[in-house]
């Protein structure tokens, strides 16, 4: 990706929407959710506080991530879409 984002934002890959429902049940693709998880492709350099203190983005790249339903901005980049959203509206970072 050719992509650097800036200030405290984070570019994030979507997962897959589900094709079953738990039950096995196949999901028409106009009925599908949009992922709500995805994984970190790149990371902006962070934003400064109110006393010019760098506060760095708690994720790095790699890390699977949790966001909100409605948070980011979805664009295409190098054929790829991909949703860029500030850290803080990031829920989580899964862990193993």
């Amino acid at each position: 990706m050719n992509l650097k984002p800036l200030g405290d934002r984070v570019i994030i890959k979507r997962d897959e929407a589900e094709e079953t429902t738990a039950s096995g049940l196949y999901i028409a693709s106009a009925a599908k959710e949009k992922p709500q998880s995805g994984i970190v492709l790149a990371v902006g350099e962070g934003k400064l506080d109110k006393d010019g203190n760098p506060v760095p983005v708690p994720v790095k790249v790699g890390d699977r991530v949790l966001y909100g339903k409605f948070g980011g901005t979805e664009v295409t980049v190098d054929d790829e879409e991909v949703v860029i959203l500030r850290s803080e509206d990031l829920y989580g970072v899964y862990t193993d």
